[in-house]
């Protein structure tokens, strides 16, 4: 939890009316804040360079310029400055002129006496922790990084050594591990650094297609072969002839088409549906599971002997929380794409950051830090990506009781889990509602470990769908009022 003060921090608050500046003055010493009053914009801007204070609130409707003019000329003098807007008439247009220029927050001048306090104090520590904060110098740069695989931890090392291993061979190869950890970049390198990659390298996703097209967008149809068979349709097996093809999700493929890959796979050859013409496949085979496939087997829901046939050379991607050192190089490389994509100013992380990235469990993996990341960087109000800027910022059981964050999902039972948790209330002295905490935080991991598919998470909670969508709209509220 942060612990900075907001005391001995200076405020310089710019309004037109004496009266508010009084009032404002009252309100914000009482924590042991210096403020600073002004009436008059262009004044106010001087005494920013000169004082530098630690936030600035400011009417939007002042003379001789406005409000949205001072924020202008005090971001552009410093791009980590805090400044608040406030009017009386918070029109549409204002507010989104204002965040648009990088203002902290707006407030309507009705809510201050309920709001100021909260926004204030907020603002001042986000400044306090921009102050302490220790950016750090990325270690390698986006042009070090052929195949977007980044990382140099043991776990990630081995896994180069595999595809560097096979990639000369044709021999399928079968890639393992959780949703979001790579396992299409981990495809897309074993194609490129092989003989074949003057070809072509196409994807596809068996968990997308419905079970009666899957057939025909591997393997083609004849025209009139089936209803809606206009034409002729060439499948994917001949699109990358001499090439590569991925079959992502295979864990999710039908028994009936499993069958007639495997045919491909033992005899090199196929036919297109509602054809007679046998065609041979001049492909390789990448395929991948977040599944468990010996399982699968035992339920009767893949074949086992189309897993051995897949299964030539294994390669298992561990997850992001099993390679933590490996958290840092990938934040510093993507906030380095978002930069050049974007062509905005790269943001640096602060070593506070790194530190709360690298307690998370990520259950997303790799795609979850990127998304974070970019939306991190689109609502990042300084050069430095702080804490705040985080969505990890809201509070999380894993992130604050050391039982937790020190495990992981596969060494912790319920029963220690739950018992860590009645713990840590006790010896921190907390006195937070233990449901409603643990409800909002169970939730949102729910919904990001089965990717938002609200079905499979209702699921998981134990709960209806109709229930789950009650609760986010619950938790979409709360978070925006925060």
């Amino acid at each position: 939890m942060n612990t900075l003060s907001v005391s001995n921090q200076t405020v310089l608050i710019v309004d037109s009316e004496t009266d508010f500046l009084d009032w404002a003055r009252l309100q914000l010493k009482a924590s042991g804040v210096k403020v600073i009053t002004e009436t008059n914009a262009t004044n106010a801007f001087k005494i920013f360079c000169l004082e530098k204070p630690d936030l600035v609130i400011t009417e939007m409707h002042l003379r001789p310029a406005g409000g949205l003019d001072l924020l202008a000329k005090i971001r552009a003098e410093s791009s980590n400055a805090m400044v608040i807007i406030m009017s009386a008439f918070g029109t549409t247009q204002a507010v989104i002129e204002s965040m648009k220029l990088g203002a902290f927050d707006f407030l309507r001048k009705e809510s201050l006496p309920f709001t100021m306090k909260v926004v204030v104090d907020s603002a001042l520590k986000a400044a306090a922790e921009l102050r302490s904060a220790s950016p750090t110098k990325p270690a390698l740069t986006v042009e070090q990084y052929r195949d977007d695989i980044v990382g140099q931890s043991e776990a990630m090392q081995s896994v180069f050594k595999m595809v560097g291993r096979v990639a000369m061979s044709d021999a399928p190869v079968l890639v393992t591990g959780e949703s979001g950890s790579g396992k299409e970049l981990v495809a897309r390198a074993i194609h490129n650094y092989s003989e074949r990659s003057k070809k072509s390298l196409l994807a596809i996703n068996c968990a997308a297609i419905p079970e009666n097209l899957l057939e025909s967008e591997l393997f083609g149809h004849e025209k009139g072969s089936f209803t809606g068979a206009a034409t002729q349709r060439i499948g994917r097996f001949e699109q990358c002839s001499g090439g590569t093809l991925f079959l992502d999700e295979i864990g999710e493929m039908p028994l009936a088409v499993q069958s007639k890959l495997l045919r491909v796979l033992q005899e090199g050859e196929f036919s297109r549906v509602g054809g007679n013409a046998t065609i041979k496949a001049n492909v390789r085979i990448v395929a991948a599971t977040n599944r468990n496939l010996e399982q699968a087997i035992v339920a009767k829901e893949f074949r086992e002997d189309l897993y051995y046939r897949l299964n030539v050379v294994g390669i298992h991607l561990p997850p992001l929380r099993a390679r933590v050192e490996d958290i840092r190089l990938l934040a510093e490389y993507f906030l380095s794409r978002i930069a050049n994509s974007q062509h905005r100013p790269l943001l640096q992380l602060s070593a506070e950051t790194i530190k709360i990235m690298e307690a998370y469990p990520w259950p997303g993996n790799v795609r979850e830090l990127q998304n974070t990341l970019q939306r991190a960087c689109v609502l990042a109000t300084s050069d430095v990506l702080l804490p705040k800027d985080l969505p990890l910022g809201q509070v999380s059981i894993v992130q604050e009781i050391p039982e937790l964050a020190a495990s992981t999902y596969t060494d912790l039972t319920v029963e220690e889990a739950a018992t860590a948790l009645f713990k840590a209330l006790v010896r921190e002295g907390d006195d937070r509602e233990l449901l409603p905490w643990v409800e909002e935080d169970f939730t949102r991991r729910a919904m990001d470990l089965t990717k938002r598919n609200q079905v499979k998470a209702a699921k998981m909670l134990g709960i209806t769908r109709a229930t789950l969508r009650k609760r986010l709209e619950r938790l979409s509220s709360i978070t925006s009022q925060k």
